[in-house]
């Protein structure tokens, strides 16, 4: 399986130290140890450290993207982490579909890759597919996205079972950022987008976005084309008022930080001090929120309403 594509960036050794990841990176935030930093692991590579020996730091790793568009030379930090987990002699296992099903038929469809949490909000999950004119793909490829974040081998014939429907799709909405900026590589010639930014594209949806909302972006998608995105933004928050969950350097702060054992399943989430924290100094009424896997966290910490981006067509 192909790595994921770097797109010219540079590898751990050009890492200077300059430690601007850290501004950024939620693990340092709760952890304040450099070993499980961007900055650490690359510092770390340089000096010959084995991998074996990066292991808790690697898994740590929220693979959220922040550090990357902090990073002034432009170093390659999730396909770092992702690379090092596929290279550790022990991979996190991840059960595969193998289901042999019907081969699906997306010839000159718009299709939504939703993932498990917005499949769970149906009400959010029928709205998407209706406002963006989309089929949810049955096979949404949420193994695949796992064995990519875990480092596990995916079989050649996984991959293709996946793929082979996607060919002749005119469209792919991914709900993983993480399986989007992968299948920007298999799927080259696709437009591939998010949820997040196809449904803020819909004037019945902005017109419903208030001066009070805190609006929070997914920030895989966002940091992997960031350079394009931060304006992207900038002109939704300046046209709807509302808040969002980006710092003074405009990288988006991530509403959870599940590491790799988290997503996993083998260790329980705790998010309230991270949302908390997204949530401190502001002023505001209601959270929409672009990722449906968000709205859980919120709502163990506030009172106050938390929506997907799609319900706000309901008003």
């Amino acid at each position: 399986m192909p790595a994921l594509a770097a797109h010219s960036r540079s590898g751990f050794a050009a890492c200077s130290g300059c430690s601007l990841c850290l501004l950024v990176c939620p693990v340092w935030r709760k952890t304040r140890d450099l070993r499980y930093t961007p900055h650490g692991r690359a510092k770390a590579l340089q000096h010959g450290v084995p991998v074996a020996e990066l292991k808790n730091s690697v898994e740590s790793c929220t693979l959220c993207g922040a550090c990357e568009p902090a990073c002034p030379e432009i170093i390659d930090l999730v396909g770092m982490v992702l690379s090092l987990r596929r290279q550790l002699t022990a991979p996190a296992a991840v059960t595969m579909n193998d289901t042999n099903g019907k081969t699906a038929n997306y010839a000159g469809q718009r299709v939504l890759l939703a993932t498990p949490a917005l499949r769970e909000t149906v009400v959010a999950l029928e709205r998407t597919a209706k406002l963006l004119d989309c089929v949810v793909a049955e096979d949404n490829g949420a193994d695949i996205a796992l064995a990519l974040e875990a480092g596990t081998p995916i079989a050649n014939a996984r991959r293709e079972r996946f793929l082979t429907p996607l060919f002749s799709a005119k469209k792919i909405i991914a709900g993983d950022g993480l399986l989007a900026r992968q299948l920007k590589d298999w799927l080259p010639l696709i437009e591939i987008t998010s949820p997040g930014i196809a449904l803020s594209k819909c004037s019945e949806l902005r017109r419903h976005l208030r001066s009070d909302d805190l609006y929070v972006i997914e920030p895989r998608a966002f940091h992997a084309n960031y350079d394009e995105l931060v304006l992207y933004y900038d002109d939704l928050r300046h046209a709807t008022g509302c808040a969002m969950n980006l710092d003074l350097q405009r990288i988006a702060i991530p509403a959870t930080a599940r590491n790799l054992r988290q997503r996993l399943g083998v260790e329980a989430e705790d998010n309230a001090a991270q949302t908390r924290w997204l949530l401190q100094g502001r002023k505001i009424a209601r959270i929409v929120v672009e990722d449906a896997g968000d709205i859980a966290a919120f709502r163990q910490v506030v009172d106050m309403p938390v929506v997907h981006l799609a319900e706000l067509a309901n008003e």
